[in-house]
């Protein structure tokens, strides 16, 4: 064959074959990469024009034809053809300039060459039938639908519970809190409590921040301004985090201002998401998100193992779990009665997911869809048989952003029009967190890791914003479930329990779902069970409240046993609670069963009484 051809095309040519499915796929992928810079041709259509090249050589390898005729065949034809055009290529310096890389390069060309059919199984196995780069704008378009569905349950969940918790006559009043943290810090309390309420501390405002909150969410479901909408969503809730104070330190908290943070930045520079005309994607903003999927579900998974609780690495965890977690559901209580080797092979899997599928993430089409469809599930799980708020909602919704539009539709938008966000700005976004959150995963890893001073400096400034965070539930198992019965009397003789919506307490009283709800006091009786009162200074505020029956933090239960005049005294017990067995359930409807009281709060009354 001849290193040159007489006749050679106006531009550069990549002449494949026709007949060879393999060929078409990666062919379609290296067309989208070089887009006009090269043509494209089977051998089968224009052999004929360049007779200098022997047909069994076109079906032998790639022939790369240039426009001063040149011909390069095999690894170097593929080579130069995807760095055709561009600054520099890797691959074409490294086959040009490195010792050995393209004798290598031919070599494993010619082995997949003469094996074309297990090639094309192989990619098949790894991508489907399209290994072009995966598009992801249908998946992009329903994460911001459900990203502002989970806004707008999380803003009116605490809405009706606002005044109760943190309002003026609340358990923990936002206006004390306040006082008391610039009365301590001074002026530097605006910036270690980011929050709007330093503007107006009431419970009109607080009313104003979730109304807001939810018409901003309602908007981003819509496709409205979707950029304004995220970043008031952001504000508006870190807002309501800051001054939610203990109410508001759950782990879905952190990941839906740290989810809505990075989501801006793969917003669209529209005013309106249109299904059938979609903005170009920002391949930086989307892996911002996948990288944040990838780190929560890995750290979930290795602070398990890092912890020292010996029950993840023996598989017992959910010999506990199940009715030690803070809001069960009844499905929780029947999973709970499974056979012992049901729970290991769960915990075995859960560890599994959570630890070793993260890093499909990266790999081609079907593992990331493998993966996807492994954390799905587990959250479908979680969620079936516990109450934990909007957090299973959430994980799936980033899940979504690993399933891309050949998956959706069979189809890819190759040519979007429009504005996109500079490159360089979420590329400054990577740069500042990626090493944060590398420094976090190794901590996770390394629990007793000392962190360099410049990056614990750093991470201390950008703390309070909740930007960058680690994750890891249920690290170290509950073995008990302490419950906390609080009672009340009007001649310290006579007791009468409160009664809360959703925490254990009537020993008949099923365990229901109440998720993506929160109820937040529930949730913190639940951790302040398992220290003592005075270690809990919103449970003694609580108790004050009940003494006084005021009516927001009264309306956060669901019976209160002095509705006409407040109780004289109040006391708090300490039960140890479990579910009761099916033998147990069957003879008496119970669904739970617990020991005998101790004291957590003695009986305590108003000083003027």
């Amino acid at each position: 064959m001849r290193n040159h051809v007489p006749n050679p095309p106006p531009k550069p040519l990549l002449v494949y074959d026709g007949d060879c499915g393999f060929c078409k796929l990666w062919i379609a992928r290296w067309r989208e990469r070089t887009g006009e810079r090269i043509d494209y041709a089977p051998f089968q259509r224009v052999a004929a024009e360049y007779p200098e090249i022997p047909r069994e050589e076109f079906a032998r390898a790639v022939k790369l034809i240039v426009d001063d005729g040149r011909i390069f065949s095999g690894a170097e034809a593929v080579f130069r053809s995807l760095g055709m055009g561009r600054r520099f290529s890797l691959g074409e310096w490294s086959y040009q300039h490195l010792s050995g890389f393209a004798a290598l390069a031919e070599f494993i060309y010619a082995l997949v060459a003469s094996h074309r059919a297990l090639a094309g199984f192989i990619t098949w196995l790894f991508w489907g039938n399209d290994v072009r780069r995966p598009t992801y704008y249908v998946a992009r378009r329903w994460f911001f639908r459900a990203l502002g569905t989970i806004y707008l349950i999380a803003f009116l969940s605490f809405w009706v519970q606002a005044d109760g918790l943190i309002g003026l006559h609340g358990i923990l009043p936002l206006p004390d809190f306040l006082e008391s943290a610039r009365g301590q810090v001074g002026s530097a309390a605006y910036r270690y409590l980011p929050t709007l309420c330093w503007i107006n501390p009431s419970n009109g405002f607080l009313h104003f921040l979730c109304g807001a909150g939810a018409v901003c969410s309602l908007l981003l479901i819509v496709g409205l301004v979707p950029i304004l909408c995220l970043v008031l969503l952001f504000v508006s809730y870190l807002s309501l985090t800051v001054a939610g104070q203990t109410f508001f330190s759950f782990q879905w908290d952190i990941l839906l201002l740290e989810s809505g943070f990075l989501a801006i930045f793969l917003a669209p520079w529209r005013w309106r998401i249109r299904p059938k005309d979609p903005a170009p994607l920002n391949r930086l903003g989307l892996f911002l998100l996948q990288f944040l999927l990838f780190k929560l579900m890995f750290m979930s998974g290795v602070v398990k193992l890092t912890s020292g609780d010996p029950s993840w690495w023996n598989l017992t965890a959910l010999d506990f779990h199940y009715w030690t977690q803070p809001l069960p559901t009844v499905l929780g209580w029947w999973a709970d009665q499974s056979p012992e080797w049901v729970k290991h092979f769960s915990v075995a899997a859960t560890l599994v997911i959570e630890i070793l599928l993260p890093f499909l993430i990266w790999l081609p089409r079907r593992f990331r869809l493998l993966a996807a469809g492994a954390f799905v599930l587990l959250q479908v799980v979680i969620g079936l048989t516990g109450n934990y708020a909007f957090f299973n909602l959430l994980t799936i919704a980033l899940c979504l952003l690993l399933v891309d539009d050949y998956v959706w539709k069979r189809t890819r938008l190759t040519n979007p029009s429009g504005a996109r966000w500079p490159a360089w700005i979420p590329a400054c976004v990577l740069v500042v967190t990626l090493p944060l959150n590398a420094m976090l995963i190794y901590s996770g890893l390394n629990p007793d890791a000392i962190w360099p001073r410049p990056l614990a400096f750093f991470y201390g400034k950008l703390e309070p914003f909740r930007l960058v965070n680690g994750y890891g539930l249920f690290r170290v198992m509950t073995k008990e479930r302490p419950e906390i019965v609080i009672q009340g009397s009007a001649d310290g003789v006579d007791w009468k329990p409160y009664l809360f919506k959703w925490k254990a307490g009537p020993l008949d009283r099923m365990p229901a779902f109440v998720e993506p709800h929160q109820p937040r006091l529930d949730w913190q009786m639940w951790f302040a069970a398992l220290s003592e009162a005075r270690q809990n200074p919103w449970f003694v505020r609580l108790v004050v409240q009940l003494m006084h029956n005021e009516p927001d933090v009264v309306q956060l239960l669901e019976k209160n046993p002095f509705p006409n005049r407040p109780p004289r005294y109040v006391r708090a017990d300490l039960y140890q609670y479990k579910f009761a067995t099916l033998a147990e359930h069957r003879a008496t409807g119970a669904w739970w069963a617990r020991g005998h009281p101790q004291t957590y709060l003695p009986p305590v009354s108003l000083p003027n009484d």
